[in-house]
């Protein structure tokens, strides 16, 4: 079930505007935990420490710096930050459109719903034209005083509004330097057959976080006051190099 109204708007393009209303399409559930004073088990606070005097800065006493060498910093007034904000919108601006699969999946970040805030044909008709032309477009909105670069997709019967990182966030792979490594008939076979034998189709539900269930079973046992028993970590032992080809075998024979 999607969750409440995030942000109302409208899509822009051409000559049409498509109003919608914008939904979270994930939800991360993950334990949380307090941190506590171990003696009186009261929850800590925290505080901005100076460095210099040791002692907690009241908020009005504080301010924002850009460090530009060691130890010196620009001071910048919140008003000043203000004018540097984007101009609030309520349009999500559609500058072109791209074949589906062609933003490359580093590139893409939250999800979103867009459903439509009204009925209106127009709505329909760009998730049909999507589908249609197997496109989505890119496009760019302001929301909670931020710009986003994003990307238009349809999805069924509805629209997915995805963030995407601007390309000055995506680090080249070519600076990895990565060796050119050779590799022989064998082993491109063994991999390949090892792959064919696990190919499956992509079914979410079989997989479920573990850590997660781990704590949560965690704490019920020390709700109930069960003594938790502390083990010691199992290493796995890296594969040497001149190993590989025989644990691939050894993989491959596992899973015929």
């Amino acid at each position: 079930m999607a969750g409440g109204t995030i942000w109302k708007g409208s899509i822009h393009f051409g000559d049409t505007n498509v109003p919608v209303k914008l939904h979270a399409a994930i939800k991360e559930e993950r334990i949380q935990f307090h941190l506590l004073h171990r003696r009186d088990q009261v929850k800590l606070r925290q505080q901005m420490i100076c460095a210099y005097e040791k002692k907690p800065v009241p908020t009005e006493a504080q301010t924002k710096g850009f460090e530009v060498e060691d130890g010196k910093y620009i001071l910048v007034d919140p008003a000043e930050l203000e004018q540097t904000a984007p101009e609030g919108s309520r349009m999500i601006e559609v500058h072109e459109f791209v074949k589906t699969g062609q933003i490359d999946p580093i590139f893409l970040g939250h999800v979103y719903y867009l459903e439509p805030d009204t009925y209106t044909e127009g709505y329909n008709s760009l998730v049909a034209a999507l589908q249609e032309m197997d496109a989505e477009g890119i496009c760019t909105w302001t929301m909670r005083k931020r710009s986003y670069l994003g990307s238009l997709q349809a999805s069924g019967k509805i629209l997915r509004l995805s963030t995407l990182r601007y390309a000055d966030e995506v680090i080249p792979v070519k600076s990895l330097k990565l060796q050119e490594i050779p590799m022989s008939e064998r082993e491109l076979k063994i991999g390949s057959d090892l792959i064919n034998q696990l190919t499956a189709p992509f079914q979410p539900q079989k997989f479920e976080n573990e850590h997660q269930k781990k704590l949560q079973k965690l704490i019920e046992k020390k709700a109930r006051g069960e003594k938790i028993a502390v083990l010691r970590p199992r290493l796995l032992k890296p594969t040497a190099s001149d190993q590989l080809l025989q644990a691939l075998e050894a993989s491959l024979k596992k899973v015929a």
